[in-house]
């Protein structure tokens, strides 16, 4: 009989734990998928250089209703020929959008490497047991505890669709500590306020919430990129400008379909 209510009690703590992680979604449901070009910027002329996609289903783990959330970036033969990209990540997290699992695997020029993350919630904390293969082949494996929230950058970003912008004022910095396998970045979302964006190639606008993502490293503040999502409830990514160590590239949104909500953000255009 203690046994078992240690075991329920445990149960409770650990659901209470990664309840504090959480945040109700109200941006996306299950059979969302979006669809991206990239771009890159080569001698002051924006080139076509890969695409992307991101596709977020309810699935089961351990027996459990969870989001199973890839995004799969690919570049093409005008990049290979400079800069080879092929990701891949995944992620899996509670109904409630507090993380479970994540997994990057990255050919990035010659170098392939892959990085997992494993979360449970101990004492109301947060537990990550980290995995990382270098390009070499060498694996290295470290647990670390925090008494914060944790995410990775697939659960943030599933995370910061869910925030209520109309509580934000500009210059706001929204907290967001993010870990790969190696090392926990100190990191924010800052909201910079509303703008109409025209989409590329396209007639269509939409009314936009724009947020820089911002690290702190060496002492210094460097925006590392910069999101336009939609001022509706979907908060739809349309743009993303991001600040690389080997130049600047952009991805623009071209296709969706299973949405939540209605794209009332639209003001002119069709897509």
């Amino acid at each position: 009989m203690k046994r078992l209510l240690f075991v329920i009690f445990a149960s409770f703590s650990m659901m209470a734990a990664h309840a504090q992680c959480g945040i109700e979604n109200t941006a996306f449901k299950s059979g969302e998928y979006l669809s991206y070009d990239l771009y890159f910027n080569w001698k002051f002329v924006w080139v076509k250089v890969g695409t992307a996609s991101m596709s977020t289903v309810q699935s089961t783990r351990a027996g459990k209703p969870v989001f199973r959330t890839s995004l799969i970036t690919r570049g093409n033969s005008k990049l290979d020929n400079y800069f080879v990209m092929r990701d891949t990540l995944l992620c899996y997290t509670h109904m409630d959008l507090s993380p479970l699992y994540f997994r990057k695997g990255a050919r990035e020029g010659k170098r392939y490497y892959v990085d997992e993350l494993w979360y449970t919630y101990p004492n109301s904390n947060c537990h990550l047991r980290m995995h990382r293969i270098d390009a070499d082949g060498e694996e290295h494996w470290k647990d670390a505890e925090y008494k914060d929230c944790i995410y990775d950058m697939m659960s943030i970003f599933l995370r910061a669709r869910n925030f209520d912008a109309s509580k934000l004022k500009v210059g706001e910095n929204i907290p967001m500590p993010i870990s790969d396998a190696s090392h926990l970045s100190h990191s924010w979302l800052k909201y910079t306020g509303k703008t109409v964006l025209k989409m590329k190639n396209s007639s269509v606008k939409y009314r936009c919430l724009t947020f820089s993502f911002i690290e702190r490293e060496d002492g210094k503040n460097k925006e590392l990129i910069r999101f336009y999502v939609t001022d509706d409830r979907n908060h739809l990514p349309v743009r993303l400008d991001l600040f690389l160590s080997f130049g600047s590239a952009k991805c623009y949104l071209t296709g969706f379909k299973g949405l939540r909500n209605e794209m009332t953000s639209r003001v002119s255009g069709k897509n």
